[in-house]
C-alpha cells in the first residue's frame, strides 16, 4: 500500500464524529423521525431476498445509491465497490475481482467475471459499458458463482438490473446532466398503462463528451472524446392469476469515439499527460442490439419455472495510430514490410472488425415455498460465431490504404451446463447449502488468413469439462448472519491464432470464505464483512509472441484477504465505509512471455521471462478503500438540501506479471462533491466536482498489441457541472 495510510485515519475520525452526534440526534427525536437503512432487496440466489440473509460477499448499489456516490459508468464501480479493479485495454473493459477475471481482449477467452442487464449474460467484455443508463439495482458478487445461474465464473458476477414495467401506471422521469469538457447527459424513462396486465417501459440516452486530451498531431482525430445513443423497452405481460408472466427486453446501442487517448510513454516533444500527438486518423465504432424473452410460469403454489432466450448481435470498427507518434516514417513504397524494414520505419495504421453474433438459452426450476428447503435447478446454452478481421498497413502513416498484414478468424463458441443449488434449514437458525453445476465447452477456431506467406485455411478446435461447485454453513440469528462457505469456479479454455502456440487449457479458482452480517442499533448501521482465502490455478494471461497475439496459462496463485462494508444512518446523516484487503501472489515459479519489456530469462526458453513464487499478480491492489458521508438539511420552504464528499482509494497494481514503467499503476485518491437540492417529491438538481483535487493518475497500462503499441491511459482530470431530474 502507498497513500491509504495518508487518508483513512482522517476519514475514519470524520466518521466517528458524524456517527456519534448523529447517534445523539437520534436520541432527541422520536422513532417516526429517525431514519433507519431501507432493505436492500436482491436476486443473488434467484429469488428476492434481503442483501442480509445471502451467504455472498456483495455490494449492492440502488439507483439512489449510484446517484449520490457519483457513479456515471462501469469504470467508476471500483471507486465504491471493494475488491474490484477495472481497466480499459483497447476496446474492451476488463472486471477483475479479488485479482480474478481477465486481462486479454480476444475472441477465443471468456471473462472470469460474469456480466448480466436484467438476468441476460452479456458474454464480451467489448460490450458491457453501452447499457449503463436506467438502472434499478448493480449487485457486484465477490467469489466463484455458477450454482445458479447463467455462466461459470472464477471471479464473481455483476448483475445489472433495470427497472421493471409497472402495471396501470403512466410516469417518467428526464435527467440532464451539462459540464465541462462539452459534457452533456440526457436520460429519459416512461412508464406506459396499458391496461390490467400489460405494462411497458422505454427509456434513452443521449451521452457525449470532449476528450480531455489534446491530440497536437496532424491527425483530424480525436482520441478520448465519446458519443453514445442507446436505447431500451421491455413489454410486461401476466395473466389475471399472476401465474405467468412474460418480459420482451430490446435494447440497441451506437457509441463513436475517437478511440483510447493513449500516452505514448517515450514522448519526446510532451511531457504533459493530457498532450499527444498523433498522425493517424484513429476511430472506435461499435454499435450493435440483444433481444430477449423470458417467461416465468408457477406450475404449482410451491414451483416456479423460468425460461429465457437471447440474442445479441454486437459489432466493433477501430482504427488506430499504431506508433503513436506523429514523427516515426512508414515503410516506404516499394519495400517489403519485413521484420527489419519495420524496425527502422515503425509507423503504421491497424484496423480491425469484430462481429459477436450470440444465442443463449435458460431453463429453471425453483421452490417458492415457505418449507425447510429451497432449491433452484437449470440448464444453460450459449453459442456464437465471432468473425475477427485484423489489417495493419505499414506503408501508410495517415489512413489505411490496404493492409501488409491480415488477420481473418473466427471462432465458433458453445457451452452446455446443468446446475442446481439446495438450502436446507435443519432449524429455524441453521442453514445448509450444497450446489454443483457441469459445464461443457467447445471451441472451434477457423483459420482463414494469416500473416506469412499464402496458406490454405485451417480449424483446430478444443473440448473443456469441469464440475465445480459450492457448499456453506450459515447460522441466522436476529439482525446477524454467519456463514462459512467453500466454492470452486471455472473458465473454459481456448485455441491460440497459431497453431504452434497450441491451445490453453481451464482455469480455476478455489475459494474458502467466511463471514457475518449484521444490523446495530434498530437499523441505523449495517456491518458486513468476510475473510477470505483462493487457491487460483492455471491462469489465463494474455500476451504476444513474435508480434502475434497468444494466451497462456500461468503457474497458479494465492491469495487471502478481508473486505468490510458500514452503512449508518442517523436522521439526516449517512455515511458509509468501505475497504478491503488483498494479498495475492503466484504460487510457484513460472515462465511466461513478456511482450513489452522483451526480457527473456536464462531458467526460460527464448521466449519468456520467469516470475518468481512470491510476485504479485496482476490486477490486484493490496487496499481499495471508499467512504462517504453526506447531511440532508431540512429547509423552512419544504425543500431539502444535502452536500456530500465521496472518497475512493485504489492501491498500486501491475497490468502485468512483471514490475516495470509499462505495467505499474501507482494508486489514486478521488475526491468527489455533490450538494443537492430536492425541490420537491419530482424535482432535483444538484451541482457536482469530480476529482475535485484534479489528481494526475495512471487510470490503464494499455499493452504493447500486434495492432498498436501501449502507454499510459490517464484518468479524468477535474470535472464540474450541474444535473437536473424531474419526475413526471
Amino acid at each position: 500500500m502507498i497513500r491509504s495510510h495518508k487518508y483513512l485515519p482522517l476519514f475514519s475520525g470524520v466518521l466517528a464524529g458524524f456517527a456519534l452526534s448523529g447517534a445523539v440526534q437520534a436520541q432527541e427525536v422520536d422513532g417516526a423521525e429517525a431514519f433507519t437503512l431501507e432493505e436492500i432487496v436482491v436476486t443473488a440466489e434467484r429469488r428476492e431476498q434481503n442483501l442480509q440473509d445471502i451467504p455472498i460477499s456483495a455490494t449492492v448499489l440502488t439507483a439512489d445509491a449510484l446517484a449520490k456516490k457519483g457513479v456515471g459508468n462501469i469504470h467508476d464501480i471500483q471507486n465504491v465497490a471493494p475488491s474490484v479493479a477495472i481497466n480499459t485495454y483497447n476496446r474492451s473493459t476488463f472486471i477483475n475481482i479479488r485479482g480474478v477475471g481477465i486481462a486479454q481482449s480476444a475472441p477465443t477467452s471468456v471473462p472470469g467475471v460474469a456480466y448480466y442487464t436484467d438476468g441476460i449474460l452479456v458474454p464480451h467484455e467489448q460490450f458491457i459499458s453501452q447499457s449503463f443508463f436506467d438502472i434499478a439495482t448493480i449487485e457486484v458478487l465477490r467469489g466463484p458463482q455458477g450454482t445458479l445461474t447463467g455462466q461459470n465464473s472464477t471471479g464473481g458476477a455483476v448483475y445489472v438490473r433495470t427497472p421493471a414495467p409497472e402495471y396501470g401506471e403512466t410516469f417518467g422521469y428526464v435527467d440532464g446532466t451539462v459540464g465541462n469538457y462539452d459534457k452533456y447527459r440526457l436520460v429519459g424513462a416512461l412508464n406506459l398503462d396499458m391496461g390490467e396486465n400489460f405494462a411497458m417501459r422505454v427509456s434513452y440516452v443521449h451521452d457525449e463528451r470532449d476528450s480531455f486530451t489534446d491530440n497536437i498531431g496532424p491527425s483530424p482525430s480525436s482520441p478520448g472524446d465519446m458519443n453514445l445513443d442507446a436505447a431500451r423497452i421491455n413489454l410486461a405481460f401476466r395473466t389475471s392469476d399472476e401465474k405467468l408472466r412474460v418480459n420482451l427486453r430490446g435494447e440497441h446501442f451506437d457509441l463513436h469515439t475517437g478511440y483510447n487517448a493513449v500516452k505514448n510513454p517515450d514522448d519526446a516533444v510532451s511531457d504533459d499527460p493530457f498532450v499527444i500527438e498523433e498522425d493517424a486518423i484513429s476511430y472506435l465504432d461499435q454499435n450493435g442490439y440483444r433481444a430477449s424473452a423470458e417467461v416465468k410460469y408457477a406450475i404449482t403454489e410451491e414451483i416456479d419455472m423460468r425460461g429465457l432466450v437471447s440474442y445479441q448481435d454486437g459489432y466493433t470498427r477501430d482504427q488506430v495510430d499504431g506508433d503513436r507518434t506523429a514523427t516515426a516514417l512508414p515503410v516506404p513504397e516499394g519495400l517489403p514490410a519485413n521484420g527489419a524494414n519495420r524496425a527502422i520505419y515503425p509507423a503504421r495504421v491497424s484496423r480491425g472488425d469484430t462481429t459477436f453474433e450470440t444465442f443463449m438459452a435458460e431453463f429453471n426450476l425453483m421452490s417458492t415455498g415457505d418449507g425447510p428447503v429451497q432449491w433452484v435447478v437449470g440448464g444453460f446454452y450459449f453459442d456464437e460465431d465471432v468473425p475477427v478481421e485484423l489489417l495493419r498497413d505499414n506503408h501508410s502513416n495517415v489512413d489505411f490504404v490496404s493492409s501488409d498484414s491480415t488477420i481473418d478468424t473466427e471462432a465458433e463458441n458453445t457451452s452446455k451446463s446443468l446446475f442446481g443449488q439446495v438450502n436446507w434449514y435443519a432449524t429455524d437458525e441453521l442453514e445448509f447449502i450444497a450446489g454443483a453445476r457441469y459445464s461443457w465447452d467447445k471451441q472451434v477456431y477457423h483459420r482463414n488468413i494469416l500473416p506469412g506467406p499464402p496458406m490454405d485455411p485451417f480449424s483446430t478446435s478444443t473440448d473443456s469439462t469441469e464440475l465445480t461447485g459450492k457448499i456453506g454453513v450459515n447460522y441466522h440469528m436476529e439482525d446477524t448472519l454467519l456463514y462459512v462457505t467453500a466454492s470452486k469456479g471455472y473458465k473454459a479454455g481456448g485455441v491460440n491464432l497459431l497453431e504452434p502456440q497450441g491451445n490453453f487449457g481451464p482455469e480455476k479458482n478455489f475459494v474458502y470464505e467466511a463471514g457475518v452480517k449484521t444490523e446495530l442499533m434498530d437499523r441505523h448501521i449495517r456491518v458486513n464483512a468476510d475473510v477470505f482465502y483462493s487457491d487460483y490455478q492455471d491462469i489465463q494471461l494474455a500476451s504476444l509472441l513474435n508480434g502475434l497475439p497468444v494466451t497462456q496459462n500461468a503457474a497458479s496463485g494465492e491469495a487471502w484477504g478481508m473486505e468490510l462494508e458500514v452503512l449508518a444512518q442517523f436522521g439526516g446523516l449517512s455515511f458509509n465505509l468501505g475497504l478491503s484487503y488483498l494479498s495475492a501472489e503466484f504460487a510457484e515459479d513460472a515462465c511466461i512471455n513478456d511482450a513489452n519489456e522483451r526480457i527473456v530469462s536464462p531458467e526460460c526458453d527464448n521466449t519468456n521471462r520467469l516470475v518468481h513464487e512470491g510476485d504479485t499478480l496482476p490486477f490486484s491492489p493490496e487496499w481499495t478503500v471508499n467512504a462517504g458521508v453526506e447531511y440532508e438539511f431540512v429547509l423552512d420552504n419544504g425543500m431539502s438540501l444535502t452536500p456530500r464528499v465521496q472518497w475512493s482509494h485504489l492501491d498500486s497494481q501491475l497490468a502485468t506479471p512483471f514490475l516495470s514503467d509499462r505495467s505499474f499503476v501507482p494508486s489514486r485518491d478521488i475526491f468527489n462533491f455533490r450538494l443537492t437540492l430536492d425541490v420537491d417529491e419530482d424535482l432535483k438538481v444538484e451541482g457536482f466536482v469530480d476529482n475535485f483535487t484534479d489528481e494526475t493518475y495512471i487510470a490503464s497500462q494499455v499493452q504493447n498489441a500486434s495492432s498498436a503499441n501501449g502507454g499510459y491511459l490517464y484518468g479524468p482530470p477535474r470535472t464540474f457541472g450541474a444535473r437536473a431530474k424531474y419526475n413526471f
